[in-house]
């Protein structure tokens, strides 16, 4: 399976651009097919070098770390870039055309069955479920990408029979010119504006997941979301619009929902009050994806419907963190806009205190705020620099809200002022960068300081 690639690779200058996990795991597995080969790795990240012992005993190895770890980049005859090292701001013009990526050189050249699942929602609950599904029905099938496992980690595990499941992000997708077999776009908010040079382009990099399609493979779209339908998007035949309205006599491949019954092409396929472990209907639109996939799959349904009603949540999503002093406690750290947290305020009954806030990233909360003052939620507290905004917009006159800097002292007020027998949920509808490494980080010490203190 590998050989197209490997030839390909085989006789070109190959510069690994960021040395994260995945430039990483590229490095390795390059290292292991050309044990001779002269590479090159450059990373904004001096300390690398002192972090990792193989790099400094590979003679066959040229670094290029610190702040000019760009210079000269357009003399190599390919570059691998790593998704999260952005561009925005810099000329890419005289080496755009030599960027590659994991994705696309896995989409080229290795002959294999994918589903690429992007969103700025829902993209890691969507792709795991859909690969228990798969799991569930005998099929050899792998989930890899955002969601931890680099593609090139588990490409030697994979044959020709396997269906791979891929969590893509917006990183991932911004310079590809390949796409997968079937492709999911969930949905498209404001986020990662810190990366991209403007909404447009955030859009754009989404819609890679499909441009590059042939008429044989399906596009699988959210026509409710505003900033997918007026794309203008040259969608294919083959293609399957998902939406929340009735479209039942519209021509072409179709997911909607009909007096509380979802269908597939006009075929029964489940209710929306389908007993199952994932709450809220943002979850139940996520599964009416996996519903089009069903259905090009040709997938055992009654098996389908097994597995979606024992599948259970992910961890830091609308997570039940247990129940202290009869009040319980979730924990949502994944919301990192505001659509987000307001799916998770109304799939959850009974919330008296939220804690909202993290890194300002030029993403507008004028309507956010809004909500939140029309919401029935009690306690407001805010955190960090979007929390200092959110304070000062909200009617104190009808909650009572809080203001602090630590998330420690945002739990301890949160035990202090939550009614008995209601709920607290952190929610912070923006990211966790620059107080936490990352949104796992947030989640898990606030489970923790839950639990303690």
């Amino acid at each position: 399976m590998l050989k197209k690639l490997l030839n390909y690779l085989e006789n070109k200058t190959i510069l690994i651009l960021g040395f994260g996990k995945e430039g990483e795991s590229t490095y390795n597995f390059l290292r292991g097919n050309f044990p001779e080969k002269k590479l090159f790795i450059a990373d904004k990240n001096k300390e690398i070098i002192n972090t990792h012992v193989a790099l400094m005993e590979d003679i066959n190895l040229e670094l290029s770390l610190g702040e000019g770890y760009l210079n000269g980049i357009d003399k190599y005859d390919l570059i691998i870039k790593a998704p999260g090292i952005s561009f925005k701001g810099i000329d890419i013009s005289k080496f755009q055309s030599k960027l590659t990526s994991q994705l696309e050189l896995f989409l080229e050249y290795i002959d294999i069955k994918t589903i690429g699942i992007t969103g700025t929602k829902g993209k890691s609950t969507t792709s795991t479920l859909m690969y228990q599904i798969l799991k569930d029905q005998n099929y050899s099938t792998f989930l890899i990408g955002n969601i931890g496992q680099p593609i090139f980690n588990k490409i030697l595990e994979m044959n020709e029979k396997s269906v791979v499941v891929i969590e893509l992000s917006s990183h991932a997708l911004e310079y590809v010119k390949k796409s997968p077999n079937i492709a999911i776009l969930l949905n498209i908010y404001e986020e990662h504006l810190d990366h991209y040079d403007s909404l447009e382009k955030y859009i754009e990099a989404k819609f890679n997941v499909a441009k590059f399609q042939t008429e044989q493979d399906f596009f699988i779209y959210n026509d409710n979301n505003l900033l997918i339908k007026n794309y203008g998007f040259n969608f294919k035949k083959n293609d399957y619009k998902v939406t929340i309205e009735n479209i039942e006599n519209e021509l072409g491949n179709k997911v909607y929902i009909k007096e509380n019954n979802i269908y597939c092409n006009d075929v029964f396929f489940m209710k929306t009050s389908q007993k199952m472990n994932l709450r809220g209907m943002h979850n139940i639109n996520n599964i009416m994806f996996l519903i089009a996939i069903a259905n090009i799959l040709k997938l055992d349904i009654p098996k389908m419907l097994k597995t979606i009603e024992e599948f259970k949540p992910l961890e830091h999503r609308m997570e039940f963190v247990g129940k202290v002093d009869d009040v319980y406690y979730y924990n949502d750290s994944i919301a990192t806009i505001p659509e987000s947290t307001i799916n998770s305020i109304e799939a959850i009954e009974n919330i008296n205190t939220l804690i909202v806030g993290g890194k300002d990233r030029g993403i507008n909360l004028d309507e956010f705020c809004i909500y939140l003052n029309e919401s029935e939620i009690s306690n407001i507290i805010c955190i960090h620099k979007t929390g200092e905004y959110i304070y000062n917009k909200l009617d104190k006159r009808n909650k009572k809200v809080y203001r602090t800097d630590d998330l420690k002292e945002a739990v301890k007020i949160a035990k202090e002022v939550t009614n008995k027998g209601k709920v607290c949920l952190l929610s912070p509808a923006a990211s966790s960068y620059g107080y936490f490494k990352n949104f796992e980080e947030r989640g898990t010490l606030y489970k923790e300081y839950v639990k303690t203190q």
